[in-house]
Order: C-alpha cells, then structure tokens, then sequence
C-alpha cells in the first residue's frame, strides 16, 4: 500500500518556492507519491453561457509535465504522478518525449496517468478532434510505449503515422506506467484491456464493486490478469484524521494498491493549513506512509 497526496493546486498560487516547499515537505513527512490534475485552459463563463464545468479560466493549474521537471529537481523519492494528464488533447509522440525526460530527471519516479476529457472548449483551444478522443486515446497508448521501449520504429495507425523514428534518450522505466482515469463503461473497458493501473471516481462500495467487474471482464477478454492491474483510490479530508483513517482503511478493504490523501475543496486557505492536515495525517498512519 502506497499512500501519497493531491497536489491543491488550485489552492496553492504560483509561486516556485511555495511549489518547492510542498514537495520536499510532503516527502519529508513520508507520503509516497504526489498526485496532480491538469488542465491547460479555462472556459470564460462570460462567453460560454451556462457554464457548469468544474473550473473555468479562473481556476489555477500547473502544467504537470513543466511541474514535474522541478520537483523532480528538489525532491529524491516522492513518485510524480499525473491524474490524469487528457491525452487526446495532446500529440504522443511529444507526450512520450515529456514523460521520458521527466522519468531520466527523476530517476524513474514518474507514473503517467491519463484520461480522454470532458472540456470540448479546451479540446477546440489546442487544435484536437472531440468527438473520437476515445478511440485515439487507445492507440495513443500504444505508441507512448513503443516509442518508450523501441530505439526505431514504424507504425501506421488510423490516427498515427510514424516512419523509422525513435526517442534519444528514452527513459529509465520501459515503460513508464500508464494509469486511466474515467467512469464510463468504455474507459473501464480500457482500463482492463490497456492499464497499469486505474483511477476510480467513485467510493469503496456497489458502484466501485461494478467497475471491478467491467474491469476484470475486459482483462480476462485480453488475456490479462486483473490483479496485476493497480487501483488508486482517494480520501478527501474533512476536518478529521479518524475519518481519513477510517477512508484509507476502506480503500485497502477493496484492493486499493494506492491512495492518495485529498486537502483541495475544503477550506484550507494556504499552503501552511495544507501542510498541516497532511502531517496530522502522517503522523497517525506512519506505518502506511513511511
């Protein structure tokens, strides 16, 4: 069991040294990975009327990949995990370069979590097709790894075209992990036929027992053993450490092979109020996160 946090980033500004203090002090505390979201754009509620996103231009975001080569800078161990970086909006070959790079800089610390969106105003931004993100996201996976693994390769997909061409220098994990997020009945389906390891959105309980379920089917169609795919869960801190204990203990009951401790959305106002419910956390649970 591997228990580490969600990066607040919406709550703890743009300052690098704030960013730098966050990292070394999650470490320092014992947490085994740091866990961030990503969007690059926000919609203008003012222009796309209606607006019911859960963030719109207002909303801070760090691009995880920039983000990532720092702290991989300022820490040693704490893993650098994306959840999820939106993969279709992106080109592969340069989210392969990105990811390489920042597993090299990190000494094999980066995991790759990512996922298909669901912002058609951030997807129209960065020049990428909507509607058959889903279907690219698949094949995008499998070019990330080639390119990974492979000194030259070719390969002609439906949506990729790569002709004798390889990354210099590849990282040190061939390949680096690639978790999914997603709810839906296909993005689970991925999950069991592609992942390392998958992000659930919902709670230990029917809805999570169901998922498994689509999961398993889908790894046992691919030849796959399902448990060697891993599952992250989270556990979102509401004013008691019994409650995140109490959380953590019912992601371990369903087979969670990580955690992550959530301090965003609550009420905490600074990076020292973070800072400080995290290390009430790690110092009741020392035995799951040292």
């Amino acid at each position: 069991m591997r228990i580490g946090v969600v990066f607040p980033q919406t709550e703890i500004g743009s300052s690098g040294v704030d960013l730098q203090n966050y990292g070394q002090s999650v470490e320092k505390m014992g947490f085994r990975h740091i866990l961030a979201y990503e969007h690059v754009v926000g919609a203008d509620p003012t222009v796309h009327k209606g607006w019911t996103g859960a963030y719109d231009l207002h909303s801070t975001f760090h691009e995880p990949m920039v983000m990532f080569g720092y702290l991989a800078a300022v820490t040693t161990t704490i893993e650098l995990v994306t959840g999820v970086v939106v993969l279709p909006q992106r080109q592969t070959a340069l989210v392969a370069k990105q990811a390489a790079e920042i597993d090299l800089l990190s000494d094999g610390r980066l995991r790759l979590g990512v996922g298909v969106g669901w912002n058609r105003v951030e997807y129209e931004a960065l020049g990428e097709d909507f509607t058959n993100r889903g279907r690219r996201a698949a094949e995008q996976i499998d070019v990330l790894r080639r390119l990974w693994t492979e000194e030259s390769f070719t390969y002609e997909g439906q949506y990729h075209r790569i002709t004798g061409a390889g990354l210099a220098p590849r990282p040190l994990q061939r390949p680096i992990p690639v978790w999914l997020g997603g709810n839906s009945v296909l993005a689970l389906e991925r999950v069991g036929r592609l992942a390392d390891g998958w992000f659930p959105q919902v709670v230990p309980g029917p809805e999570l027992d169901k998922a498994l379920q689509t999961v398993e089917r889908a790894a046992g169609a691919a030849g796959r053993d399902p448990s060697t795919i891993g599952m992250e869960g989270q556990v979102a801190w509401n004013g008691e450490v019994n409650q995140v204990i109490d959380g953590i203990g019912e992601w371990v009951a369903a087979g969670a092979s990580h955690i992550a401790v959530n301090t965003m959305d609550v009420g905490l106002g600074t990076l020292d109020e973070h800072l400080d419910v995290l290390h009430r956390v790690a110092e009741q649970v020392p035995e799951l996160v040292g």
